[in-house]
Order: structure tokens, then C-alpha cells, then sequence
């Protein structure tokens, strides 16, 4: 069961980053507005000429280099998400292109905005670690007691504004992914994160004596059964 539920976490992990990088390109090929760090990789690309993948990748490890004063520890997941996201972004948009029509055009930002639900679902829901935007606000919140949603309020109005200034787009499609993405996440977070592992009852088969004299394996001799903690909800 062990070795299932860890080739569960990592196929979850490697399709949800997979599928995110997929789903930010949709909605930078939608062309109707942009959440906040996107409307800021995007201003950069302008500016710069570089790829918005590769402005991704250092957008994310510039993001996780703040976690060191904030005593924050990254999983492999986080580095994963910092490497992985945005080369898919780069290769997906070579295959994307912008809808001529604008109902297609919205068609494909909600096409993008549930994929990004869903994959958000996915690497989350694997528990290797949160995502290093996602590290910074709990970071701060555990090593100050600001209050995360205070603390992501003031961060991403600072990178939408930026970026808008350098050239990001911002639209309607950057209010309804404010407004929709939580809700979305909320559904699909719940459904797709793996389980931790129990403790073993008193009496299972991994604890009961077996009949073979050579058995080696102990017997639980406190007749009080311990209580399974509670699963922690990563951010």
C-alpha cells in the first residue's frame, strides 16, 4: 500500500505541474486578462525578450530565495514547481495560438482557468510541498502573524501593477480568475489529495502474531489503540 500511495503522490505531482503549465498557457493565449504573477512574467517577457517560460523558472526561484529569511523549508514538489512549470509553459505555447473569435477566446480561458483548478488539485493534493508563491505567504504569516490574506493582497497587487506597467495584460479575465479561482481550487483540492498513511489498529494483519514459530514480527502489548491524527491541509 506504501509503495501505491507514493507512486500516486508522484504521478499526481509530475501531471499537476504537467498540467498547470498547459493551462497558463491557455490563458496567456486567451488573451483576456491574466492572473497577477502571470500579468508580471508576461511584463518582463516585453521587456526583456526572454521567454516567458524562462522568466517563470526565475520569477519562482527569486520567490523561493525569500523563503530562507522566513526559515521556510521547500519540498521536492517546490523545486519541481520552480524547474518543470515553465518549459511546459514555453512548449505548450508553441502549439496555442489566440482565437480569432472573442467568445473562443473566453471559451478558452475558462478551458484554462478549470485545468489550472484541476492541476492545482493535482500537485497540491500530492503533499511534496506548496508552490513557492504559495510557501511565501505562509512563510510570512508563521514567521510574523501577518495575516495571509493580507499578506497576499499587498504581494499581488504589487506584481499585477508592475507588471500592467511593463506591458502584462490585464482584463476581465484577470478579475474573474481572482474571483474564481479559489472556489475552483476549493472543489478540486479536497477530491484529489492523497491520504496519509494510518497508524496500525491492535489486530490487524500487520500486528497479529503469526502462527510460524520463526515469525520475528513484535506484538502490540498496549491493549489502548493509538488515535490517527488528523490529515494537514497544505496551502
Amino acid at each position: 500500500m506504501t509503495s501505491r500511495r507514493l507512486l500516486r503522490r508522484w504521478t499526481q505531482l509530475l501531471v499537476g505541474l504537467a498540467l498547470y503549465g498547459v493551462a497558463v498557457a491557455l490563458l496567456i493565449e486567451a488573451n483576456v486578462g491574466l492572473d497577477p504573477w502571470t500579468v508580471f512574467a508576461q511584463g518582463l517577457e516585453n521587456q526583456t525578450g526572454w521567454s516567458i517560460g524562462l522568466i517563470v523558472v526565475i520569477i519562482g526561484a527569486g520567490v523561493l530565495l525569500l523563503w530562507i529569511p522566513l526559515r521556510q523549508k521547500p519540498g521536492i514538489g517546490t523545486v519541481l514547481n520552480v524547474l518543470l512549470i515553465g518549459p511546459v509553459i514555453d512548449l505548450a505555447m508553441l502549439v496555442i495560438e489566440t482565437p480569432a473569435e472573442w467568445w473562443m477566446q473566453w471559451l478558452m480561458f475558462f478551458g484554462g482557468l478549470a485545468l489550472l483548478a484541476l492541476a492545482t488539485g493535482f500537485y497540491i493534493g500530492a503533499r511534496f510541498g506548496p508552490g513557492p508563491r504559495d510557501g511565501l505567504m505562509t512563510g510570512a504569516h508563521a514567521r510574523f502573524g501577518w495575516k495571509i490574506w493580507k499578506v497576499r493582497t499587498v504581494v499581488e497587487l504589487t506584481v499585477l501593477g508592475t507588471g500592467w506597467l511593463l506591458g502584462g495584460t490585464v482584463g476581465l479575465g484577470t478579475i474573474a480568475f481572482a474571483l474564481l479561482i479559489g472556489p475552483m481550487v476549493g472543489v478540486t483540492l479536497p477530491r484529489l489529495r492523497v491520504p496519509e498513511a494510518q497508524p496500525l489498529k491492535p489486530g490487524s494483519a500487520e500486528t497479529t502474531p503469526s502462527a510460524d514459530p520463526t515469525n520475528t514480527v513484535p506484538t502490540k502489548t498496549d491493549p489502548t489503540p493509538s488515535t490517527p491524527t488528523a490529515p494537514v491541509v497544505l496551502p
